[in-house]
């Protein structure tokens, strides 16, 4: 990692400044630093000047440098990035009102707004932080892990960094949910024992019936990280019941371009009958937060259903690292994006970080503390749907949305203006759950002053709609 002339200098700085200086933990911090930065490289993050805060990101609290030297040495853009990911207090080592713990999200989600590179090293900072719980008090590392639950993890997530807050969900986990913690545990330890064997028969059937078509691919598995599968278990439906859950361990077969995506689909219905209404079909229709793969499950040798997950390479790259897998200078420079566009990790092509914009905003207009975090874990980062305008536009919304949420994310009059919807091409009443994928139409008043109804702050999920409906209703 230090091969780099930049990052070799941040290294011989921050070492020199933190001579000697250890963590709660007993690890030196220039250890914790440099842990961070090979985290942010495996997450695809390998530009040197956002690697090299990572490297001097203790340097100032905890060393002997001041913010004058780092500017005098790396320049304005690194000292810069430096001081404000040092305002990012977001994790609570010591005692913070929530007032206090509430403004620092603020400032985090406002770095996020102005330099997503912030951010990543904020969250590959946390993450590392995670594997040292045990060196904390007992209630620190329940308020730590419960906070990464319901915060961090989701944001990661919602930069489509689908293996970071996995592994955050894993480190948490055991803080939060000590006995369904080692309950999990053992239910997948003995299920995938069960599996194992079939597993590997069914590898060999993919592999033969692949290469026969002549697609060039290669096949992964991967398991559920235990998190997911807890939060899988709780669901009503399957009421921890593992035997329901049919992507213990999920194949993935990865191939070059989409056209060959159906292609393997074909040859996996060929094989295996499908359960009904169990393919998903991402790649028409991505995730909000960018992700793409067709998801198939299918009766497998012995009945048992299986699933199987399909992606080119790019998607795979963009599952595993969402944002962070857009670092490419000559491809987004051929398409007219800024250096700085670049740098801070905005791609100009595409509405994956609408929603980032849309946080920014709405800070400006929520001011108590306890709404805002509320709002936080429900809004942004709790749960997500996408639906569709009648015209197709996408719309990211938290689940439990109804279509009065849908009408205020489009616009506020078509909002106020509401008296009725159509969810799929049928009428339906306006405290209907959305599901992922429903296509919503608003009915509207001809009356141009009608406001909307107090009532329907019974049933909104959105603070969005809610603020709305308040203010028109005064």
């Amino acid at each position: 990692m230090t091969d780099h002339p930049l990052l070799k200098k941040a290294f011989d700085f921050s070492s020199m400044s933190l001579a000697g200086k250890k963590r709660y933990s007993g690890e030196e911090f220039i250890d914790h630093s440099l842990k961070v930065a090979s985290i942010l490289e495996k997450y695809k993050v390998t530009d040197p000047a956002t690697l090299s805060v990572a490297v001097l990101h203790h340097a100032i609290t905890e060393g002997a440098a001041t913010l004058d030297d780092v500017e005098k040495e790396f320049g304005v853009e690194i000292s810069s990035m430096l001081q404000t990911l040092e305002g990012l207090k977001v994790i609570k080592l010591v005692d913070t009102p929530a007032n206090e713990f509430a403004e620092n999200l603020r400032k985090m989600f406002l770095a996020l707004a102005k330099d997503l590179r912030i951010v990543l090293i904020k969250l590959a900072d946390i993450l590392d932080n995670l594997g040292t719980l045990q060196y904390v008090s007992e209630e620190k590392q329940i308020e730590i892990a419960k906070e990464t639950l319901e915060i961090f993890a989701p944001l990661a997530e919602r930069l489509g960094i689908g293996e970071m807050r996995g592994e955050m969900q894993d480190l948490s986990f055991p803080y939060v949910y000590p006995r369904e913690h080692m309950e999990t545990k053992k239910l997948l330890k003995t299920s995938l024992k069960k599996l194992n064997k079939r597993l590997l028969m069914i590898k060999v059937d993919l592999q033969g019936a692949v290469k026969e078509e002549k697609i060039p691919f290669r096949i992964e598995s991967r398991t559920k990280h235990l998190y997911s599968l807890f939060l899988k278990l709780k669901r009503p439906e399957i009421n921890f019941d593992i035997s329901k859950i049919y992507d213990l361990n999920a194949f993935r077969v990865i191939v070059e371009t989409k056209e060959q995506c159906y292609q393997v689909l074909g040859v996996v219905h060929k094989l295996w009958r499908p359960l009904p209404n169990y393919v998903r079909d991402f790649i028409a229709t991505p995730k909000p937060n960018g992700y793409e793969s067709i998801h198939t499950t299918v009766f497998g040798p012995g009945g048992e259903p299986f699933e199987i997950q399909i992606r080119t390479e790019e998607m795979h790259s963009e599952a595993e690292y969402g944002v962070a897998s857009h670092w490419n200078y000559a491809e987004y420079k051929e398409k007219g994006a800024t250096d700085e566009d670049i740098n801070k990790g905005f791609k100009t092509d595409g509405q994956r970080l609408e929603w980032v914009k849309n946080l920014s905003m709405w800070q400006e207009e929520v001011v108590e503390t306890e709404e805002f975090l509320r709002s936080i874990k429900t809004d942004f980062l709790g749960m997500r749907i996408f639906v569709f305008t009648p015209k197709g536009e996408v719309k990211d919304l938290p689940s439990g949305a109804t279509p009065i949420d849908f009408a205020y994310r489009v616009h506020t009059i078509l909002g106020n203006l509401a008296m009725g919807a159509k969810v799929n091409g049928k009428i339906t009443s306006l405290d209907t759950k959305l599901k992922n994928g429903d296509v919503v139409e608003i009915l509207v008043s001809k009356d141009k002053n009608r406001k909307p109804n107090k009532d329907w702050l019974n049933f909104v999920a959105t603070s969005e709609a809610k603020r709305r409906i308040r203010k028109a209703t005064i």
